[in-house]
């Protein structure tokens, strides 16, 4: 059976690959109590087994993978992290610098007392700071090294990898204690009573919806009415009762069974069904306007539009959307309902006194004809087609590649972000300019989690089955040495910073200061636990700030400790 397979992967060494992702993902489904193993390290653990067939693939596929994983990442993390960028969160931006510089101590002090190579640093800093994008960013490195031989290269990237999976099962499980029972246990704190409260202050008193649950009450809505002799609508024209509504419009007329086709000049009749859609607080009281209220005719439908349209036109720049509305007028805004604004990707207040800024996202309800009316005078709109813009994603990809090659000196060590920290940064700056120019650098949510994902998933299968031959010898070194510093360096970083958040940085509110922990360690296990906890999104602003930090700072480490530790495997 052996010499079977063995023929079968050096026939097709793809067969591999594949198998390696699909069992790891598989054996990464396993479940232990709140602990998930993951399809990272699930993979990772496949691909060492594997990897004993002595496997031989293209090494040139992991760096075109990671590429794509690290590009992704940083595309999505990307408008977070500029938006992050502000006076307020700047506490919360030091406290993810700190947990980051810390773990990085406490990783270089390890190696310096325990002789480790520079490549088993680097995975005790992956698996123990559970960044798995150290894998790439120091295996890229490695491999830039001067002076050092092929084989060096290859034993210290296999030690990358093997120092991450002792190190990563503690370093997922670690801060799930941390964050849920000893911090928690040590402040006597109540994480789910600390979530309600906060939810109710962030919310202004509104309370917490849960998962599955919507607001049915509507801002903007559709009633039919039979236009009575008498009536205030009766012998007037479409725009005219649209300037008496002034957030209301006649949006259909049924005369004798027959739809009309409506103008502003569409004089309404007595015994016509008039569709009107506009504001509840308008249309609650005007039965006696139009006539009674009447149920919609079998099959009639009224097509309407929601459509985010941005802001660009200098016009309007400045001003309030009560100043806007004003401007526009209801000749131009009738049948066109604001309903919700957004700024960098942040919901906004909809409020006549909100100042419009340049890129804002409005967005709007109202019939096609009546939106593109209104369209052109505010800016564009958003397309709701979800393509990818590959002029953007290719240039993005390319200037990734290109800020790789780039070698800077620190305290006069060489250091080069690599492949992976240029896509890293080049991803963050794309995240972040889709963001503000939304007709720019478009990469659909689907598509960017499919590079994420399936980039990730091939790069560290490659890296298993890479590392599978080197892996026992490297075990049987340091395995339960390895083991015991990737638990210090899982533990030290967030008990040191919490109390330093707490004390010096004045991050006290319970749910902010865990969720701070959680994102400064990039710990995505460990931020599940303290939703489950709080049982509510509380958690998710605080972690998201300091997430998107922890994860670009995390990253360059890999080539810094490259830098930084000078000794080097024997082959």
């Amino acid at each position: 059976m052996v010499e079977f397979f063995d023929r079968l992967f050096d026939a097709a060494p793809l067969l591999a690959l594949f198998i390696t992702v699909s069992l790891g993902y598989m054996v990464g489904k396993l479940t232990i109590g709140q602990f998930v193993l993951g399809g990272v390290a699930g993979s990772l653990l496949v691909g060492v087994l594997i990897g004993q067939f002595g496997i031989e693939l293209d090494t040139g596929m992991k760096s075109v993978f990671f590429a794509l994983f690290i590009y992704a990442v940083g595309y999505q993390g990307g408008p977070q992290f500029f938006r992050s960028l502000n006076r307020r969160s700047l506490n919360q931006l030091v406290s993810a610098f700190v947990m980051c510089l810390v773990g990085l101590i406490c990783v270089l002090i390890s190696a310096w007392a325990f002789n480790l190579d520079r490549g088993t640093a680097a995975g005790l800093a992956a698996g123990g700071l559970t960044q798995s994008a150290i894998i790439g960013t120091a295996g890229d490195a490695i491999a830039k090294l001067a002076g050092v031989t092929a084989d060096q290269i290859k034993v210290m990237q296999t030690n990358v990898a093997v120092g991450y999976a002792v190190c990563y099962i503690f370093g997922n499980l670690g801060p799930i204690i941390i964050v849920t029972w000893f911090l928690p246990m040590v402040m006597k704190w109540d994480i789910r009573q600390e979530a309600v409260k906060l939810a109710k202050e962030m919310s202004g008193g509104t309370p917490q919806l849960e998962p599955g649950q919507f607001n049915a009450i509507r801002k903007v809505t559709t009633r039919l009415y039979n236009v009575t002799e008498g009536s205030n609508a009766a012998g007037k024209s479409a725009i005219a009762i649209d300037r008496d509504l002034s957030d209301a419009a006649v949006e259909a007329v049924l005369r004798n069974g027959q739809n009309l086709a409506v103008s502003d000049d569409t004089v309404v009749q007595p015994g016509d069904r008039v569709a009107v859609t506009g504001v509840v607080d308008v249309l609650v009281d005007k039965a006696p306007y139009f006539g009674p209220e009447a149920a919609a005719p079998d099959h009639f439908q009224l097509v309407e539009e929601h459509r985010e349209i941005i802001v660009t036109r200098p016009r309007f720049i400045g001003k309030t959307i009560g100043a806007m509305r004003e401007e526009l007028g209801v000749e131009t805004r009738h049948g066109v309902y604001l309903v919700a604004a957004k700024r960098m990707g942040r919901d906004l207040p909809n409020l006549d006194g909100l100042e419009l800024h340049k890129g804002d996202e409005l967005l709007f309800i109202g019939a096609p004809r009546d939106l593109d009316r209104v369209e052109g005078l505010l800016g564009y709109k958003i397309t709701a087609a979800a393509v990818t813009d590959f002029v953007f994603f290719g240039l993005g990809m390319a200037i990734g590649i290109l800020l790789g090659l780039i070698q800077f000196k620190i305290a006069g060590i060489p250091v080069t972000i690599g492949t992976g920290g240029g896509c890293l940064l080049s991803g963050l700056l794309f995240g972040w300019l889709r963001s503000t120019h939304p007709q720019f650098a478009a990469l659909p949510t689907g598509a960017s989690n499919f590079l994420r994902d399936f980039g990730l998933a091939v790069f560290v299968a490659i890296v298993g089955i890479s590392a599978g031959p080197q892996a026992v010898t490297t075990m049987q070194q340091y395995g339960v040495t390895l083991f015991f510093l990737g638990v210090g360096v899982t533990i030290i970083p967030q008990i040191v910073v919490f109390f330093f958040s707490y004390y010096v940085l004045r991050i006290q509110n319970p749910i902010e200061a865990l969720a701070c922990v959680v994102g400064g360690r990039s710990a995505n296990p460990g931020f599940a636990a303290l939703l489950a906890k709080a049982g509510n999104a509380t958690p998710v602003v605080s972690f998201t700030v300091t997430y998107a930090v922890a994860n670009v700072f995390l990253t360059i480490w890999g080539p810094l400790i490259v830098g930084i530790i000078t000794k080097n495997a024997s082959p």
